[in-house]
């Protein structure tokens, strides 16, 4: 009867030695993986690119007139958003001229109407203008933005 009191003993002795490491497993789990979190986290954070400060404004200096569907019109005017980096040279501005013309000829007023289809035909046009100023071996386009300063459907 004493030998079973002595094994009854020792049992929590084990338990509770058992239970300290897998705490103690946890802590060192937890602390690893939050520390990878936050290495990973700065790592991101610094691979961001810079954004780009904006430079010179280029304006057209007449309003166009685009036929859209169904007999409608377009008056547009827009500028672009230069970056710094694109220097005090301004380029010319035909070729984004050309480009919304494109663009914004045959779409019908309704998509025109809402700021959503407004938005999405601007993007596209950007995407286009962007691409069209980039200069041959480099990365980032001069062109940052495109601000419409008429836009009248008829």
């Amino acid at each position: 009867m004493a030998e079973q009191k002595t094994e009854a003993a020792e049992a929590p002795k084990k338990s509770k030695k058992m239970l300290m490491i897998i705490v103690i497993a946890l802590v060192v789990l937890g602390g690893g993986g939050a520390g990878a979190f936050f290495m990973l986290k700065g790592d991101k954070a610094e691979a961001k690119p810079e954004a780009p400060v904006k430079g010179a404004v280029v304006t057209m200096e007449n309003a166009i007139t685009i036929n859209l569907a169904d007999a409608h019109y377009l008056k547009l005017a827009f500028t672009l958003q230069l970056t710094e980096a694109a220097g005090e040279e301004a380029p010319d501005i035909a070729e984004a001229i050309d480009l919304a013309i494109d663009q914004y000829t045959g779409m019908k007023v309704g998509e025109l109407e809402t700021e959503k289809g407004r938005d999405t035909a601007k993007a596209e046009l950007l995407e286009k203008v962007e691409k069209a100023y980039l200069k041959e071996g480099e990365t980032e386009s001069p062109v940052m933005d495109i601000y419409f300063t008429q836009f009248v459907t008829q």
